[in-house]
């Protein structure tokens, strides 16, 4: 169903099913999945790919160019999957040549109001973010993802699966998998994402043990790989643990102690 009030170009595809609120403008290179809907007011724009079931609340504008000053109009993308909830006034950029040409969003997540994805970010499944919250370019949110409020994230930027940020913090290195950082400049880490965890059916000596090296970790006065040594000789047996190396070695911005 479209209102009759709503502008959408006769060459985007849309799926009968969808919803097209009032007064929301789709763009000739937009795709729009089944059971999608725009509630009012929606901008859709650019060559955005949208799946199926997703919620889209007013003001919210998808596709828009990247705030990229090398940015010449290629025909860059914006891809989000199924069953996301997009709040009000939540932005979400195109990617860029130099970005590899994508900005892309998985399925389940929460995007809450006057949120911002920059231009090739990636965001997992089931992921939050909260009020305010900002990606710059180029930021990855693995799976199970919480963002706190008004908490802005810099370019380059990985955050692990399973992580928590604090609300109103500013991280400008990577966070490791299963933990809780909160502060900025610097963003540091507190312990291991208990509450987060046991919700996702961790068991309780899985998570005992992600506390324990996230202390090790956290250590400001070891090495970085001499860090990582002790802790893959004392806990490397679990696959969590392992993720969590994996994830500090393969750092190039550095990651949260």
């Amino acid at each position: 169903m479209i209102h009759p009030s709503a502008q959408v170009h006769p060459e985007a595809k849309v799926d009968p099913d969808c919803e097209i609120g009032p007064w929301c403008t789709v763009g000739k290179n937009v795709r729009v999945g089944k059971a999608t809907r725009l509630i009012s007011h929606v901008v859709l724009d650019g060559w955005t790919e949208i799946g199926e079931n997703n919620l889209i609340f007013p003001f919210a504008v998808l596709g828009a160019i990247p705030q990229d000053l090398k940015y010449k109009g290629e025909p860059t993308r914006l891809v989000i999957g199924n069953g996301n909830t997009i709040r009000e006034a939540v932005t979400m950029n195109l990617g860029t040549v130099g970005g590899g040409g994508v900005t892309q969003v998985g399925d389940k997540n929460l995007f809450m109001a006057y949120t911002h994805l920059g231009h090739d970010c990636i965001v997992g499944n089931n992921c939050i973010m909260a009020n305010s919250a900002g990606l710059a370019g180029h930021v990855t949110l693995q799976d199970y993802v919480t963002i706190g409020g008004m908490t802005g994230v810099s370019q380059f930027v990985r955050v692990g699966s399973h992580a928590y940020v604090g609300g109103q913090s500013g991280v400008e290195k990577d966070v490791p998998p299963f933990c809780i950082a909160i502060g900025s400049r610097p963003c540091a880490l507190k312990s291991a994402n208990i509450v987060g965890l046991r919700r996702r059916g961790f068991h309780s000596d899985v998570i005992s043990k992600i506390n324990e090296v996230i202390k090790l970790w956290a250590r400001h006065d070891v090495q970085k790989e001499q860090c990582l040594l002790e802790i893959e000789s004392q806990f490397g047996e679990l696959p969590e643990i392992q993720t969590f190396i994996s994830f500090i070695r393969q750092s190039e911005t550095g990651v949260c102690r």
